[in-house]
């Protein structure tokens, strides 16, 4: 079905232990899925991208908290190739050898399903928002069966090629199916559940409203995650938010200095000099944040004063979902006067 669908996201098997199964549900997807290669070990982007750029495989990599560890030189590398390779025309340059000594680039395509288990991976942010996450746990009552290969094999065999016929026979009504999410699936929560819903209008049966289900069960959990702290906004998003909490009602501008000042008052665990930053927000560094993540910078009043208006605020406002304040304005803190 991948090559009917425009995005395949990742499938991340996750679990908080070991012995739950992980490795066994890539040993089924190996039996089952679309030309499958188990990538324990990655040597290179470049390998990656080789392997690809021959066909569409379905790539496995187990004990991805290992084999994807950010500290792992190159990593960086061939995480940057798993997030490009989500979405139909990605390519990554390659470096191939023409003749004799001499090389050129050729641009390799990267587009392909994968899947990655491991015990709570430390993948980056952008990687996660591509993948969806099976989270297992250990079988403690002995209730699963099993899986011995020896005796199931030929049924994953059977199980694969009545799969294939079904692909083949569905594959145009696959494409050709619209993949209407719920409205509050957007952005890259569509691009990841857009596929699946377009395989299960396919199929039919109730799985269109499964799929709707566990999409908006998804968002669900990210927005509590987020509430509970295990996703983290970065710095420049927490900064931009904070101003908006601070920012005085009717107020028109505000000098960066008093902006710092409103800011380490409301939260001096994140801005303060003792947050992690390891010092206390200056102008210097709030100015680096706004201005190269969102564009806002200071302008000069009629008197030649360089402060932060409250217009510039709005549009980045507006497009982070969120509104402006209207509670009262908050007190001055001590120190100067806004």
């Amino acid at each position: 079905m991948v090559d009917k669908v425009y995005t395949t996201p990742r499938l991340l098997i996750d679990s908080p232990m070991p012995g739950s199964g992980k490795t066994t549900v890539l040993e089924h997807i190996q039996r089952l899925g679309f030309r499958p290669m188990q990538a324990a070990s990655l040597s290179s982007p470049a390998l990656l991208a080789r392997v690809i750029d021959q066909g569409v495989r379905t790539i496995c990599i187990d004990e991805c908290d290992r084999n994807l560890d950010p500290k792992r030189e190159g990593v960086g590398e061939l995480v940057a190739v798993i997030n490009s390779g989500y979405k139909r025309g990605a390519t990554r340059p390659v470096l191939v050898q023409v003749r004799g000594s001499e090389w050129e680039v050729s641009e390799m395509s990267t587009f392909a399903p994968i899947a990655m288990a491991g015990n709570q991976p430390d993948l980056p942010d952008d990687t996660r928002s591509r993948t969806l996450r099976v989270l297992l746990m250990p079988d403690l009552d002995g209730t699963v069966e099993e899986s011995d290969w020896e005796q199931i094999e030929p049924n994953a065999a059977d199980l694969k090629a009545l799969i294939e016929e079904w692909a083949a026979n569905y594959g145009e009504a696959v494409a050709g199916a619209s993949g209407e999410l719920p409205g509050e699936v957007k952005g890259r929560a569509r691009e990841r559940w857009k596929p699946l819903k377009k395989v299960a209008q396919a199929v039919g049966y109730g799985w269109p409203e499964k799929v709707d289900e566990l999409a908006m069960r998804d968002l669900e959990r990210e927005s509590l995650e987020r509430e509970d702290g295990a996703v983290r906004d970065k710095p420049a998003i927490v900064a931009l938010k904070d101003v908006m909490t601070v920012w005085p009602e009717g107020r028109e501008h505000l000098t960066s200095e008093t902006l710092v000042r409103f800011l380490i008052a409301e939260s001096p665990e994140q801005w303060g000099a003792t947050s992690s930053y390891g010092r206390a927000l200056t102008p210097q560094r709030l100015g680096r944040m706004l201005s190269s993540n969102f564009g806002i910078h200071t302008g000069k009043t009629s008197t030649g004063e360089r402060v932060y208006f409250h217009a510039a605020f709005l549009t980045v406002w507006g497009r982070l979902g969120v509104k402006p304040p209207r509670a009262s304005t908050p007190s001055t803190p001590s120190g100067g006067t806004a």
